[in-house]
């Protein structure tokens, strides 16, 4: 059975894709910082399944990789394929002045590239390794600045930190594709704008700036990621493949 290991499982794109490789037959294994919130809020029969694996872990323990390093060892589960997908809206908090204090900074470039950077040489480093792919979930905001005529407020409703740190997470994605050639692939994708919470005033002035006029559907995350982890692409590392709708070539 193929195995993938997707940091943030419970998130937007974190759900779409667990649903996709459960219904796939892959052995999933997933992180979460709740257990049980997570659990109770998924309400579908695909996590019954006993080839998902929930690791209950928080990124800012010290410990962190360890957890989850034994509990791979314990669970005699060997990782194929890494899905970086972790975030915390924590980081994102913008203070009455439209300011990211430096906690909130540091904190965001730890769970983009460091933490992601020590949990690759933690897996790497188990017995009988046998990692192929390590995949960043990135960003439009990490190649080009948000547009300020998107936002009613743009100071206080657009984070510096996050577009900063998805940057440095690109070019995280090429120092791994060259340190870890030629046994592991290291790519990245950048996606555009997902619906979702969007109100509908922001989807009308986003696609607005958009060439093919609209957002992207959850739906449209699966195939960039099942592309980049095909056994059939042995020749693409270090590669950031955006999925934007055209929105970073005006």
């Amino acid at each position: 059975m193929k195995s993938i290991f997707i940091t943030g499982g419970g998130g937007k794109i974190g759900f779409t894709l667990t649903n996709h490789f459960l219904k796939n037959n892959y052995l999933v294994i997933i992180t979460t910082r709740d257990k049980k919130k997570f659990l109770s809020s998924k309400k579908n029969d695909l996590f019954k399944r006993q080839n998902l694996h929930i690791i209950e872990v928080d990124f800012l323990y010290k410990n962190a990789e360890n957890i989850i390093s034994t509990y791979l060892t314990d669970n005699k589960i060997n990782i194929e394929h890494i899905i970086h997908n972790a975030r915390s809206l924590d980081f994102l908090s913008i203070d009455k002045n439209g300011l990211i204090n430096k906690e909130n900074f540091m904190g965001e470039f730890f769970l983009d590239v460091v933490f992601p950077c020590q949990l690759n040489e933690s897996i790497i480093n188990l017995e009988n390794s046998n990692l192929k792919n390590i995949l960043f979930i990135s960003s439009i905001y990490g190649i080009v600045a948000p547009s300020p005529t998107l936002y009613e407020n743009f100071k206080m409703s657009s984070p510096i930190n996050y577009g900063v740190c998805k940057a440095a997470q690109i070019h995280l994605t090429k120092e791994l594709a060259v340190r870890l050639a030629p046994k592991i692939k290291v790519n990245c994708i950048s996606f555009g704008g997902i619906k979702g919470r969007s109100s509908k005033e922001f989807i009308k002035k986003y696609s607005s700036l958009n060439p093919l006029g609209k957002m992207l559907e959850d739906h449209e995350v699966i195939e960039p990621i099942q592309f980049l982890i095909s056994e059939n692409l042995k020749s693409m590392t270090g590669h950031n493949l955006i999925i934007d709708g055209g929105w970073t070539t005006w």
